[in-house]
């Protein structure tokens, strides 16, 4: 039996893109920046550069992990509520005015983080849409990394708090004790 001496444990650090493999259940395509985390510290959402390792266009610039609102936005997609977005931007000028809003300056930045000497280059704005909502996944994480989104701030209060008792990711693998809070 090990002695206790007062001294912390020595655990192997696991790197931000070894948690989010796991949260996303497969190896990133390109190193990626944290943008925001959750309570417990855990990556939320992460900005993935424009251009991947391998050299392709990449149009999503901020990337939901967390396995929580990825499945909350999921239930949201299903009950079919990208539709009622749709909707809601054509007959309300205000909300179609901040959306396309939010893809102008989402393609500026990502376009800004484009290498001068690049000849592909990804197009449109929040998850590579140029007008509408493709993905609330995309729409959610650009709010979540602070940007103005209609659709995000929407989905935002549908699906938060992220508010799980125990992390998502342990010691490098899925955290079997991980559940979705009730």
């Amino acid at each position: 039996m090990a002695r206790d001496l007062g001294l912390p444990l020595r655990r192997r650090q696991f790197g931000v893109n070894e948690v989010v493999a796991v949260q996303i259940g497969r190896p990133l395509r390109a190193d990626s920046q944290v943008m925001t985390k959750c309570h417990l510290g855990l990556p939320v959402v992460v900005q993935v550069p424009p251009i991947l390792d391998d050299g392709t266009p990449f149009p999503t610039t901020f990337w939901l992990t967390c396995p929580l609102a990825v499945k909350r936005v999921s239930r949201l997609e299903s009950a079919g509520e990208i539709k009622r977005f749709e909707e809601r931007r054509r007959h309300d000028s205000a909300f179609e005015s901040a959306l396309i809003e939010a893809h102008r300056r989402y393609a500026l930045e990502r376009d800004r983080l484009v290498p001068a000497n690049t000849d592909h280059r990804a197009s449109g704005g929040v998850g590579g849409a140029a007008v509408g909502i493709k993905c609330l996944h995309a729409h959610y994480a650009d709010h979540a990394a602070g940007n103005q989104n209609p659709v995000g701030v929407e989905v935002a209060s549908e699906i938060e708090p992220l508010d799980c008792e125990v992390s998502c990711v342990i010691a490098g693998a899925r955290n079997p004790d991980w559940r979705e809070p009730s």
